[in-house]
């Protein structure tokens, strides 16, 4: 008997059981498709280093879906409540009749099964096909050859989706029978009749309490955007933390009375149809829901930033990539090492044949070790120099205490690298970029470091003078201008200062040996045999060069393109993956709380009827009342978001940029409104259900 009543409440009670069925699929599909990404990886062509980054994402994902399951579990134990309390008068009707308790539980117990089952199939089944275009995304993120890419199924991801959510449903199980335990009959039957009561604020007090929260959100804003460069620590961004979400609460506490004041002085509006009844609806909803819409503005707000910035990021740094690598290998060397030196606090000690190797150049080393120099093309080589008295603090000038302010972390005493204007274009038409001239009292510094090269700029434009070897040099440009010589991930170079070939420029004075060049290779195996040469440390060429005390170092652009994609990639999937999982709680909690208000409150609907209301009437303003409730908190978290974001790209500046916001800021407002559109469709759906007469 309790099976077949089960079943017949579920199929009575499918439209009530909406939400709940939706962010169950939901967060299944989810789970499912970020814990299946192993399933694919022996089918993507990558490299062994690739390989290792993509087991990491997914070793961080497997970790990040723990916290996850968390969320997950609180918010269907949430949603389930709501279900209970919209059932007390059937509860009790159970009770009248008879049935005990254990009974009431035994039926919930069966419907929860019934709900998790059929979730549970339906949350796999789109979580598997979706999958499939994950697996895709994750092979054209990293570059991978997609050859051998097939459908596959994965029973890993499977098993641990049925075994966290069969944890869910159980604490569920439990909550509900606890629930159950405490109800009183008379409760029960009456609790369609219980309604919050108005709680009406002062309209002048509320107008002083939104002024007051508006002031410091506006102090927090100026904080995190202008004045960013104070925010050093976490005990400097901490207090800012804490006074946005006090303030948060403190506009949406204000809020209802500040807006009823204002709309109240507008009569045409305030009395126009319905208008009246949906802002005292409002004004009653938001006072008893003041710190549940603040967290779900400030889960919002984490949404929006998270995604915006990851997203900015990924593309930034792919950008960045190709302006920065544009060939596929540069190698240098210390040149006259010391008998010794001190780093990070140990002492190194190099041997005579190390010093001895250090006076030559790159070339000429690799060839003296018998390595086969016809495997590179494009090669370039040159000398870097630098002189102990000059400085980033000698060459900032009058610049240096504003430096310091902003920068006060930074090590000003590091020696300046200098290059001969006719080495430095050598490099340049290499990487194809911009050549310069100098005449013979003059110099240019290169820098592509936006900040840096900020502070650099005063200094030009106050034309400070650098001595070199007895002979002075003034600025040939009052700004910093764009060049770099060593391929990176992104615009890294804090500054290279140019001088005239006819510099003296001593022997001992020589910094580095630097050499810049191409593969000379056509087939992926000849690229694969030259990366291993420099990038592996387990060569033949890197024992070799260890045997005759040469030390070379380097960087290649397949290295640093896949750590770059690795990195990127990794903080986007852990971003989508956090952001949507906070977006569906934040979307469902609204919902259900939404609804939890329509059935509170259908005994006004009623009410409107008699006094002549229509339906249309009705739903018009059940359609309001839900749309402010649901933008309320968007409207005031992409307010938050627009300072947090760019507060996000400024920290993160060497890697991300502001040109990359604008189509990262699109793709995430499209996915908000993909998963927040649903919910508030299904939202208003199923209030018109409930306040509909019988």
């Amino acid at each position: 008997m309790l099976f077949k009543l089960s079943i017949k409440n579920m199929k009575k009670s499918f439209k009530d059981y909406a939400i709940y069925f939706i962010t169950l699929v939901l967060g299944v599909a989810i789970f499912y498709m970020f814990n299946s990404l192993d399933s694919q990886e022996s089918m993507l062509q990558v490299s062994k280093s690739t390989k290792q980054i993509i087991k990491l994402m997914i070793e961080m994902l497997s970790m990040v879906s723990v916290f996850v399951a968390v969320i997950l579990g609180l918010l269907i134990v949430y949603a389930n409540n709501f279900l209970i309390n919209r059932r007390k008068k059937e509860f009790g009707i159970y009770m009248t009749l008879g049935m005990s308790k254990r009974q009431i539980s035994k039926i919930i117990f069966l419907e929860t099964i019934f709900v998790g089952i059929i979730s549970l199939v339906v949350g796999l089944v789109c979580g598997v096909f979706i999958s499939q275009f994950m697996s895709i995304l994750v092979g054209k993120l990293f570059q991978a050859d997609m050859s051998r890419f097939e459908f596959v199924f994965s029973k890993t991801a499977c098993i641990k989706t049925c075994v966290f959510f069969a944890i869910m449903y159980l604490a569920v199980m439990i909550f509900n029978t606890f629930t159950i335990s405490r109800y009183k009959l008379i409760n029960l039957l009456t609790a369609i009749k219980k309604n919050e009561t108005v709680k009406m604020k002062n309209s002048f007090v509320c107008i002083i309490v939104f002024a007051i929260a508006v002031g410091i959100l506006s102090y927090c804003y100026y904080k995190v955007s202008a004045g960013y460069n104070t925010l050093r620590t976490i005990n400097d961004i901490l207090p800012i933390i804490l006074m946005g979400i006090i303030s948060t609460v403190l506009v949406f506490w204000s809020m209802s009375g500040f807006i009823l004041k204002l709309v109240q002085a507008n009569k045409n509006v305030y009395l126009k149809g319905t208008n009246l009844f949906v802002l005292r609806q409002m004004h009653n909803k938001i006072n008893t829901t003041v710190i549940s819409i603040s967290v779900i503005c400030l889960m919002l707000f984490v949404t929006i930033t998270i995604l915006s910035t990851a997203l900015s990021l990924r593309n930034t740094m792919e950008k960045s990539l190709r302006e920065m690598t544009p060939v596929d290998i540069n190698l240098y060397k210390v040149a006259n090492l010391p008998e010794k030196i001190t780093r990070y606090g140990k002492e190194i000690v190099y041997t005579d044949m190390q010093r001895e190797n250090s006076k030559s150049s790159v070339g000429s080393s690799l060839k003296a070790v018998g390595y086969d120099m016809s495997k590179l093309k494009d090669v370039e080589e040159i000398s870097t120099y630098a002189i102990n008295d000059i400085t980033l603090k000698t060459t900032l000038g009058s610049a240096l205490e504003e430096a310091l302010n902003q920068y006060p972390m930074m090590r000003y005493d590091t020696v300046e690298m200098i290059i001969r204007v006719s080495d430095y274009n050598r490099i340049a038409k290499l990487y194809n970029i911009e050549e310069y001239s100098l005449n013979d009292n003059e110099y240019i510094i290169l820098c592509n470091f936006d900040n840096i090269s900020e502070i650099r700029n005063q200094a030009l434009k106050a034309n400070v003078k650098i001595n070199i070897n007895g002979k002075d040099y003034v600025p040939k440009y009052p700004e910093c201008k764009d060049g770099f010589i060593e391929i990176s991930t992104s615009h890294t170079n804090g500054g290279i200062i140019l001088v005239p070939d006819d510099c003296e420029l001593k022997d001992e004075q020589r910094q580095t040996w630097f050499l810049a060049g191409n593969y000379n290779a056509k087939t992926e195996e000849q690229i694969e045999a030259i990366e291993k040469d420099f990038a592996s440390d387990e060569s033949e060429l890197t024992e070799r060069l260890l045997a005759e005390g040469v030390i070379i170092d380097g960087m290649t652009k397949i290295n640093l393109t896949e750590s770059s994609v690795g990195l990127a990639t990794i903080v986007v999937f852990i971003a989508i993956y956090l952001g949507i999982i906070f977006l569906i709680a934040s979307s469902a909690i609204l919902a259900l709380k939404q609804l939890t208000e329509s059935s509170d409150n259908r005994q006004r609907y009623i009410i409107l009827r008699k006094i002549g209301c229509d339906e249309k009437m009705i739903n018009s303003s059940l359609f309001k009342q839900i749309g402010i409730f649901f933008m309320l908190p968007l409207i005031v978290a992409i307010i938050h978001s627009i300072f947090g974001i760019q507060f996000g790209i400024n920290v993160m500046e060497v890697l991300a940029s502001k040109e990359e916001l604008l189509p990262s800021a699109i793709v995430t407002v499209a996915v908000i409104s993909v998963i927040y559109g649903i919910y508030f469709m299904a939202t208003y759906l199923e209030s018109k259900n409930i306040i509909k007469e019988d």
